[in-house]
């Protein structure tokens, strides 16, 4: 009975920190997503002032 209940335990943290693990891999992309985003517009933005600049 006592190995069960350790087996269980044992089931039950390795489910927790799994569902914590995939929410923070899923956090990280959300978060590497909006810095792709990011990168890309302060490109675009930088791209056309350079552009606009009058040539020497």
């Amino acid at each position: 009975m006592r190995a069960l209940l350790w087996v269980i335990g044992i089931i039950a943290a390795i489910l927790i920190l799994l569902g914590l693990f995939l929410e923070a891999v899923r956090w990280l992309i959300i978060i590497g997503v909006i810095a792709v985003i990011v990168v890309i517009i302060l490109a675009f933005v930088r791209g056309r002032r350079t552009m606009q600049r009058p040539r020497r």
